[in-house]
């Protein structure tokens, strides 16, 4: 028996595209810059140390000293020189007022006027330990800084920015096909 049966072949479409890519450039320039930075302004304002050195007492100890002062000291060694001769004398002159208590004023009187007091021996040091005084004032240093801010001139480039667009075309490469046949077959 034949039965007839129907074939189809079918053949799908393929579209074909081609494409270019766009081209793209972008450069930016350097920007145009100046600075200058002015010189802070100083000022410095120092108040000097100062040195007192006052060495009168070494030149004292040493015996040079001013004449004022030699004539002062003269003055005052010859008054208590006066002084101690004075009280020596109103002594022995009350040791012989009281002679009738005993001794021997005369003698004892003699011995003490013929020689001199002992002289005392050591070392001594001149001028003496210290004798130069010193004082010092530190210096006083003001020191006022102003700061200069910097100019800046800044002027930037515009960005260069070329462009090609990119192409896409398109085609049909096969075209779609149906087929149909009629066949019998037998069985």
């Amino acid at each position: 028996m034949e039965i007839p049966q129907i074939r189809m072949k079918t053949q799908y479409a393929q579209i074909q595209i081609q494409q270019t890519p766009g081209k793209q450039e972008i450069s930016q320039p350097k920007a145009e810059l100046t600075i200058k930075q002015p010189s802070a302004d100083i000022s410095i304002r120092t108040t000097p140390g100062k040195l007192d050195i006052d060495q009168t007492k070494a030149w004292e100890d040493m015996n040079l000293m001013h004449i004022f002062k030699r004539n002062k000291q003269f003055a005052q060694e010859g008054k208590q020189a006066l002084m101690e001769g004075i009280a020596r004398r109103v002594r022995q002159g009350n040791e012989w007022m009281r002679i009738e208590n005993g001794g021997n004023p005369l003698a004892s009187q003699a011995a003490q006027n013929a020689y001199d007091s002992m002289k005392s021996l050591g070392i001594k040091f001149i001028p003496s330990h210290f004798a130069v005084e010193t004082n010092y004032q530190p210096a006083n240093v003001d020191i006022q800084v102003q700061v200069n801010k910097p100019i800046i001139d800044a002027n930037p480039q515009k960005v260069q920015h070329h462009y090609q667009p990119g192409r896409v075309e398109t085609s049909l490469k096969q075209h779609a096909d149906l087929e149909i046949d009629f066949v019998n077959i037998t069985i």
